[in-house]
């Protein structure tokens, strides 16, 4: 990366988000894009989340790109390599790697209001670009709790999205902090593994079982000659999920039937009432994450495992102290507490045209944006997976397409307003950018709150990761995806002020003076000439 480098677009990450834009740019003819990319390969949360047992818990089929069907899933729901390994497919596929830019971490980025363009400081060096689309995900960054004595523990300590597999967890004491959806995994991966497995449960969660199997071979060459089923599998899997939402977000009372077969999932590997008791939740299932695992019971009805119905509250050396004064000694803590997702840190890297960052303009009011793209004040800076964008029980790539159409009208919206014409060659150059309004922001975020009133997030009476700190939930769409792609087809240049160049200074009117000083000044001396002349008067 050059010094002075500009591009039409940056996009940050390189996970399903960034990867999805770096393709639907290159569709709409913009070639002049760069993918930054902190980390040394592609992925996103894929690739830093190699813990034991991790894998999706969306079916294969439903969790890829439309565009980049794979025929060749090999199980019903993929492990974390299958899925980190079709991403690199994807990259390749679609000739993504020329414009990515590894081992670049973006440390800040700011509105030039002059230029109309976004001066990005990275690890590698300084570029422009006229349009950033930032990618970086809810799931990037983990959350580690401060618990007072941590940083005296003479053990090992690592996060699930950071796991060390270097240290041999074999025949150790290990606490694992946390019941979220890494931790079901993890639990029964390591459970034969250790000698003792201690599990801090703050809260119990709702877990279904995982019908998950291995997809036959006959199955795989029927969807390679006959692309057809494939796309009819995706269709099914995809409409199930949309009957289901109305359940969340409108009659979270129908939610009880669920809750019995996640009952029956429970007793049939439960047998100890008292184990039974500290893991059956007390709030409406949905309320928090529905977590999916046909093994984590059967793990934690084991001899070597202990589950504390506390959170952690202080570390002494070696022993580690729940809530409720529960001990135990330990030799490594696995902290499953999960990410930054209401309060993204790339906010804090984000400075728009009032030279405020976008986390201190959320600070007040919680994360909001418009039409979970773009933010007030922020010009022509669009993010994926943005708020109110989440799903409690359908896969997420269908909202990242829907975001994908909404920055590819953007595109052709400024390429107008700069002068040119789709389907040409797209046209940015800082000729025109376009800033969500406030009055904009502020009506789609009433709406999104006001539907969010009768959902089972709002309604289950739980504390979820949905929830800011103020209570209010940022992080989920409390709709189907139908609904969110159609609110995402088009940009409405009525949510927006277009902002142009200022216009230049205009230049003064000549004096009698400065006419009279260059009529005195021979015409054939050269403007250096000029001033040697006068350096040489002054040392005269």
């Amino acid at each position: 990366m050059t010094e002075h480098e500009h591009v039409r677009v940056a996009v940050i990450g390189s996970g399903f988000g960034g990867l999805g834009a770096a393709v639907r740019l290159r569709r709409e003819g913009v070639t002049d894009f760069v993918v930054l990319e902190r980390a040394g390969s592609v992925g996103g949360t894929w690739r830093d989340n190699s813990y034991p047992g991790c894998a999706c818990d969306v079916p294969s089929h439903l969790y890829s790109f439309s565009f980049a069907p794979n025929p060749d899933w090999p199980r019903t729901f993929s492990g974390q390599a299958h899925i980190r390994a079709y991403l690199e497919h994807v990259a390749d596929v679609f000739g993504l790697r020329p414009h990515l830019r590894l081992d670049t971490e973006v440390k800040l980025m700011t509105w030039d209001g002059e230029r109309l363009r976004w001066v990005i400081e990275t690890s590698s060096g300084t570029l422009t670009a006229d349009l950033v689309v930032s990618a970086t995900g809810p799931l990037s960054d983990p959350k580690v709790p401060d618990v007072p004595g941590l940083d005296t523990f003479p053990g090992k300590v690592f996060h699930s999205a950071r796991w060390d597999h270097d240290y041999d967890l074999r025949g150790k004491r290990v606490a694992m902090i946390g019941t979220g959806a890494s931790a079901i995994q993890i639990v029964p991966a390591i459970q034969p593994e250790v000698a003792k497995l201690t599990l801090f449960q703050r809260t119990p969660p709702w877990v279904m079982p995982r019908m998950d199997r291995a997809v036959s071979g006959a199955e795989r060459l029927l969807h390679r000659t006959l692309p057809v089923t494939a796309r009819l599998r995706r269709g099914l899997l995809w409409g199930i999920r949309e009957l289901q939402v109305q359940a969340f977000t409108k009659r979270p009372d129908e939610l009880g039937l669920v809750e019995q077969i996640a009952k029956r999932n429970m007793f049939r590997a439960i047998k100890d009432p008292e184990l039974r008791a500290k893991l059956t939740p007390s709030y409406r299932i949905g309320c928090k994450r529905i977590l999916l695992s046909s093994t984590y019971y059967p793990a934690l009805a084991k001899p070597n495992v202990d589950v504390v119905a506390s959170g952690l509250r202080e570390i002494r050396g070696s022993t580690v102290v729940a809530a409720d004064g529960s001990e135990a000694e330990v030799d490594a803590i696995v902290f499953g507490t999960g990410f930054h997702v209401t309060d993204m840190p790339i906010a804090d890297r984000v400075v728009g045209a009032d030279g405020r960052t976008l986390a201190e303009t959320w600070s007040a009011s919680g994360m909001r944006s418009l039409r979970g793209a773009t933010a007030a004040g922020f010009p022509n800076w669009m993010t994926i997976i943005g708020p109110n964008t989440g799903l409690g029980n359908s896969s997420m790539i269908l909202m990242i397409e829907s975001q994908l159409n909404y920055l590819a009208d953007y595109v052709r919206q400024l390429t107008v307003l700069s002068g040119g014409s789709p389907p040409g060659p797209p046209v940015l150059g800082g000729r025109a950018a376009l800033d969500a309004r406030p009055g904009a922001v502020d009506a789609w975020n009433d709406r999104v709150q006001k539907r969010m009133e009768r959902t089972v997030w709002s309604t289950g009476g739980c504390t979820s990761w949905y929830l800011d700190e103020n209570g209010v939930n940022t992080t989920v769409w409390p709709g189907t995806t139908t609904e969110f792609r159609g609110a995402t087809r088009r940009v409405d240049l009525a949510e927006y002020d277009l902002i142009r160049p200022p216009a230049p200074s205009p230049t003064p009117a000549p004096t009698p003076e400065s006419v009279t000083a260059a009529a005195q000044e021979p015409a054939s001396v050269a403007p250096s000439a000029r001033r040697s002349k006068k350096k040489a008067e002054a040392e005269a």
